[in-house]
């Protein structure tokens, strides 16, 4: 008799909790709290809480696994603007990146994670169009930093360095218009110089000088450009 009564007590919390949830106001708006299953199953895709047609606390999405679901992404709103904060996990529970989010646009500081680490990988700021603006680091798993880019809505601009894992300078270059414009080195993993020269508009121009173990190879004019294909971006 027992069992029976909990088995009714578990199917009216299930029905009474199903009737609760995906309901709209009288204005047609989403309101209380929402679920969605993915097409065709029980597993759920996400599931948060709408006040009246506004996102409110946080939403949690997910990816379906062997017809389970497992934690992609969470969406915190916040009740004093437009923006969330979103994380990304990967399959394996690990934070991927997190930053705010305006819609689907990425504003402000965004922070991405090396693989199945805490290390930061690279830091990364979007203005309010979700172009990227001023400077972009990315770092070694060591916590070295890697690479330093200057944007400025959304385009390359400025010096660009890029460094060893025990800090040497690999690479200085500068851009002009997401261009390689101006002057630019290579070195070797000693900080040696290997060679420079100028860039125009993606393609070497004028004089280059080569180097090997830092003393001077030879040098090559890069005048003609038009012998010269532009140089592939990697």
């Amino acid at each position: 008799m027992k069992k029976l009564i909990i088995v009714i007590l578990a199917l009216v919390s299930t029905l009474t909790f199903a009737q609760d949830i995906n309901k709209k106001d009288s204005n047609g708006n989403r309101h209380g709290k929402w679920s969605k299953n993915f097409e065709g199953t029980n597993v759920i895709r996400y599931e948060g809480e709408f006040n009246h047609g506004r996102e409110v606390g946080t939403f949690k999405f997910y990816k379906k696994i062997d017809d389970k679901p497992v934690l992609t992404a969470t969406r915190a709103f916040s009740s004093k603007n437009d923006l969330a904060k979103v994380k990304f996990f990967s399959s394996t529970k690990n934070l991927i990146s997190v930053g705010d989010m305006r819609g689907k646009t990425y504003v402000g500081k965004w922070i991405y994670f090396h693989n199945k680490s805490k290390v930061v990988m690279t830091e990364e700021f979007f203005d309010n169009r979700g172009k990227l603006e001023g400077s972009k680091k990315t770092y070694y798993l060591s916590g070295q930093l890697a690479q330093q880019d200057n944007y400025s809505s959304g385009i390359l601009v400025g010096e660009s360095r890029s460094y060893s894992e025990f800090g040497k300078v690999l690479r200085t270059f500068n851009y002009l218009n997401g261009q390689l414009h101006g002057s630019s080195k290579v070195f070797d993993s000693q900080g040696r110089i290997e060679m420079e020269g100028v860039y125009q508009k993606d393609r070497r121009h004028g004089i280059w000088k080569f180097y090997k173990d830092g003393k001077f190879v030879k040098e090559k004019d890069f005048t003609r450009r038009s012998k010269y294909p532009k140089r592939k971006k990697k």
